[in-house]
């Protein structure tokens, strides 16, 4: 028998672990220092596993018509889950991933290929760095899911940041981001107001109980300059296995509140979770 086995493996910027799911033939868990970071099933790469990787995915099924390939650019790599998602779910989808790790970029390429026919290309590097020397106006999305350690760095929070992302977006391009955050929502509603700068339209993605303030937790924030159909959204993650709230318009504006937008020169990361928040087990 060939059963899978744990891959541990000491990369730039942490420890990483790739364990083998007992449920699924070809899926596996990726951890860095002990944290889930993505799930991935080679076999099935339209199953979304994390709740907020599940909600990303309802944003990508909804910004343009089923199938359509997208541009697409991915701030941090993890397992390469959501580009393996567009590949399966819009094929001919074109994909740029950049990943600050290098040692985890070659962990997961080595041991988890992506499919032959997928048009993804992963990159070494800062992600606002990489950002800056990409072409204007060549991307349909972009997903911003980057954390360092646990907190997402403080230098892709800003308003100078966001001007790079509306910068390679395309004018009907959707920018979408896995924040997280507890009761206040003093970062959560700084980051609305720091996208509110560049974009028109704003929504939130959130389990209740954690807009409730009843738990430290994940929340998806899309932004884009055009409408987006929150309707369609809204029937998608109420339907979801794990159900959610999506926020618009005037609810939007209230839960921000007078929050302002982040500037370099005072960006911080995003707070510290709890011990236990994101553990296994």
């Amino acid at each position: 028998m060939n059963e899978p086995i744990p891959v541990t493996r000491v990369t730039d910027h942490g420890t990483a672990k790739l364990m083998p799911d007992v449920d699924r033939e070809r899926a596996w868990l990726l951890t860095v220092d002990g944290a889930p970071q993505s799930y991935v099933d080679l076999d099935a790469p339209e199953h979304l596993e994390f709740e907020y990787a599940r909600r990303l995915g309802h944003v990508l099924d909804t910004v343009a018509e089923p199938g359509r390939p997208l541009d697409a650019v991915h701030l941090g790599g993890g397992a390469l889950t959501l580009p393996r998602y567009l590949a399966a779910t819009r094929p001919g989808s074109r994909q740029d991933v950049v990943e600050f790790d290098h040692g985890l970029l070659e962990l997961v390429t080595g041991h988890l290929p992506l499919p032959a026919d997928a048009d993804v290309s992963p990159h070494a590097a800062d992600a606002r760095d990489w950002l800056a020397a990409a072409p204007a106006g060549s991307a349909d999305v972009l997903v911003a899911d980057v954390f360092g350690g646990s907190r997402v760095p403080a230098h892709l929070t800003s308003v100078e940041y966001v001007r790079e992302a509306a910068r390679v977006l395309r004018a009907d391009g959707v920018y979408l981001a896995n924040l997280a955050d507890a009761a206040p929502f003093a970062f959560l509603r700084s980051q609305l107001a720091t996208l509110g700068t560049l974009f028109a339209e704003l929504v939130l993605i959130a389990e209740p109980g954690m807009l409730r303030g009843r738990r430290f937790g994940n929340a998806v924030l899309v932004a884009s300059h055009r409408p987006l159909d929150t309707a369609a959204l809204a029937r998608r993650t109420a339907a979801d296995a794990f159900p959610a709230r999506v926020e618009h318009g005037a609810a939007l504006r209230a839960f921000a509140g007078d929050a302002r937008p982040v500037r370099d020169a005072d960006a911080v990361p995003s707070p510290e979770p709890p011990e236990g928040a994101f553990g296994i087990g």
